[in-house]
């Protein structure tokens, strides 16, 4: 039997620390004098008490060391209980969503997915979309830590490779875990500030700034506009397209470069093949349009530039209609969405890594069968990958492709068109954000989606956010057993 004590402590302490977070929007609406501030004193009031209440009657089981399993238990657990409470300011209060909705929206956020429910987010007050901004950011933040720090350990996707990184290389810099979380976070603050203090120079309102700020660091994507990135057109494009591509780096090179070491960051081989890979989209995309609409250059590079960079990052802007782009940057977009950002990062779906990996190893596979007395030992970055490393990325790839047809079939059969279902399951698993098809609102919102595929699409962005097998290991009998 799992303990389930020090599982139950932590969330009761992070309930508690988003309670604690729901004082900005409030004092936001107070200070606007909207009255939804009410909805965040209440939800903070809720907050406060049950995670307090579950964290005292938790505390006995709190100075022990979590095993693997709690330890998995607690990831997902966080993911699911956290945007259990984020969701009552917009229950409470404005836009006053019924449950479903406002569990996908919650969702949306934490997971850093970006999809919304919500048509009219311009009429927002201040406070709700400044929480939704918030809702992301804290998502970001978890993810990063959740990669740096359980994922290793975990065994998850091949995330093993780089346990030894996050508490080896680092070496005498950075020696205990909680020194790497201050770290992270210390980085992750201070791109946030550098972010909006950009934004708020190139023009965009102090409040604009914070929430995209908080939107663009975590790859998020939510907005405070309809039009979602649309209003801000120009060099605003360039500067959060630069964000979102620090975003969806490994933000432990960031760390590594604060202490003076700029080397790590240039060598690393999934920064340089991401960026890399960027750059292929974007020319694809710039090449297919300039032959098949008159759209001036400059213009057409830019907005291909940020969208292309929006969706490989995972967050999910978008400043252009994207359905309009035709066939084949349509296709580009699908797959950069499937591709993701780097370990290590706010950036979702299968993550760069993964493919290095899995490319490399398709290159061994043909020299032995080239020559098949040759020794062609896998490497990335210099160092030998243990089978059970490649056995597990192997895995992940199999269980991503399953888990996205699955869920796109049982989407389908919820009643949505092909082209929706196939989106929705690919916005949700991957953590992108946008979905298309005829059932989606003028402004990309689900909120006229059949309850049961918002529900699924919960569940897939958990999931997907999660790297799968950190929850599907929740539903096999063993795991409960002693």
């Amino acid at each position: 039997m799992i303990d389930p004590r020090p599982v139950l402590y932590v969330i009761g302490l992070l309930v508690v620390a988003m309670g604690l977070f729901m004082l900005f929007p409030l004092a936001l609406d107070l200070t606007a004098g909207d009255a939804n501030w009410r909805a965040f004193f209440s939800a903070s009031v809720i907050c406060l008490v049950v995670g307090s209440a579950v964290a005292l009657a938790t505390a006995n089981g709190a100075g022990r060391s979590m095993t693997l399993r709690q330890v998995f238990l607690l990831t997902t657990g966080v993911w699911v209980a956290l945007p259990a409470f984020g969701s009552l300011p917009l229950i409470l209060g404005a836009p006053g969503l019924s449950l479903t909705n406002a569990l996908l929206e919650s969702v949306s956020g934490m997971t850093t997915t970006g999809t919304t429910t919500i048509e009219g987010i311009d009429a927002l007050p201040m406070g709700a979309n400044l929480w939704r901004g918030i809702l992301q950011w804290l998502g970001g933040l978890g993810i990063v830590i959740v990669a740096m720090l359980f994922l290793p350990v975990m065994k998850v996707g091949g995330m093993q490779f780089f346990r030894s990184e996050g508490f080896d290389t680092l070496g005498k810099v950075l020696p205990r875990a909680m020194d790497i979380s201050s770290a992270l976070i210390q980085v992750y603050v201070g791109m946030t500030v550098a972010c909006a203090v950009t934004f708020f120079s190139l023009g965009m309102s102090g409040f604009d700034a914070v929430v995209h700020a908080l939107t663009t660091v975590s790859t998020g994507g939510m907005s405070s506009y309809d039009k979602s990135f649309g209003v801000f057109i120009g060099p605003l494009e360039y500067a959060a397209a630069v964000f979102m591509l620090l975003g969806s780096l490994p933000f432990i090179r960031f760390v590594q470069l604060a202490q003076g070491s700029l080397r790590p960051l240039w060598r690393d081989p999934q920064v340089r093949a991401y960026l890399r890979w960027n750059l292929y989209a974007i020319a694809a995309v710039v090449t297919y349009e300039a032959f098949t609409h008159d759209i001036p250059l400059p213009g057409l590079i830019r907005e291909a530039t940020f969208n292309i960079v929006s969706i490989f990052s995972g967050t999910g802007f978008a400043s252009v209609d994207l359905a309009a782009w035709g066939p084949l940057p349509f296709v580009v977009l699908i797959i950069v969405g499937l591709i993701g950002g780097c370990t290590s990062s706010t950036g979702c779906s299968v993550k760069v890594f993964r493919y290095l990996i899995l490319f490399e190893a398709i290159k061994v596979q043909i020299r032995r069968l080239h020559n098949p007395g040759s020794v062609n030992p896998l490497r990335y970055d210099g160092r030998g990958v243990g089978q059970d490393v490649l056995d597990s990325v192997i895995v992940f790839f199999t269980m991503f492709i399953l888990s996205f047809g699955l869920l796109a079939v049982a989407l389908s059969l919820t009643g949505l068109e092909t082209k929706t279902a196939v989106t929705a399951a690919w916005t949700s698993i991957a953590n992108v954000g946008p979905v298309f098809g005829p059932e989606v609102g003028p402004t990309g919102a689900v909120h006229g989606f059949p309850e049961a595929a918002k529900w699924l699409m919960m569940a897939g962005m958990l999931v997907g956010r999660l790297e799968l097998l950190s929850v599907y290991v929740l539903f096999m009998r063993r795991f409960w057993r002693d």
